[in-house]
């Protein structure tokens, strides 16, 4: 039998009252925060969580993509130098802190680091924008299994400053659900290729 990691995990009231988020999320959270390093942050791979829990790495990717959706985690991606292939990946906690004394000698006191972190996803008014990554798109592809290529994605946004119109894009997964849409209502050769119409710009649409 596999030996299981023997540090604790504490999950704050603010992550386990959080409706937005199943049950498998919340875990996920706890495991992270007991990973976190000196540093506030934790580079453990979906691979790692993969094999810990029992699921595919497509699943950890999705119970990542609700703890980033929700402001409790923010990721940050290393790539290996002068291609888009991902050395490290970096998960730094935003929100949902403790603050317990236990007679073990644990006393943590997570504050927000909302402010501190580059990566930022919410603030104070409101959710803003956060460039995704080449891989940040593929993962949401694949758990949507929408057969958008992710470089094609982000090669036409970048080219266009990621802006919708003369508007910056608010919410890109909105955007590549709106992808899905045109795919599946242009796409009749039964191919998986986006096709664009010429001079067409595929907004933040919410369904």
């Amino acid at each position: 039998m596999k030996e299981q990691p023997n540090y604790y995990a504490i999950i704050s009231a603010e992550v386990r009252y959080d409706k937005n988020l199943t049950a498998n999320a919340k875990l996920l959270y706890a495991e992270i925060t007991a990973l976190l390093n000196i540093n506030g942050e934790c580079f453990a791979t979906n691979k790692y969580f993969a094999n810990l829990y029992g699921k595919s790495t497509v699943t950890i990717s999705k119970w990542i993509s609700e703890l980033v959706a929700n402001g409790y985690i923010s990721t940050h991606y290393i790539y290996k130098g002068g291609t888009k292939e991902i050395e490290r990946r970096y998960i730094r906690k935003l929100k949902g802190g403790i603050k317990e004394n236990f007679k073990g000698g644990i006393k943590e006191n997570f504050k927000d680091s909302i402010s501190l972190s580059k990566d930022k996803h919410i603030n104070n008014k409101g959710v803003s924008f956060k460039k995704p990554t080449v891989n940040d798109i593929k993962e949401y592809c694949l758990e949507r299994n929408n057969g958008i290529d992710s470089e094609t994605f982000f090669d036409f946004y970048e080219s266009k400053n990621w802006l919708i119109g003369k508007n910056k894009m608010k919410n890109w997964k909105a955007c590549i659900r709106t992808w899905e849409k045109r795919q599946h209502k242009t796409n009749n050769n039964n191919t998986t290729s986006h096709r664009h119409q010429k001079g067409g710009d595929y907004g933040d649409g919410k369904f």
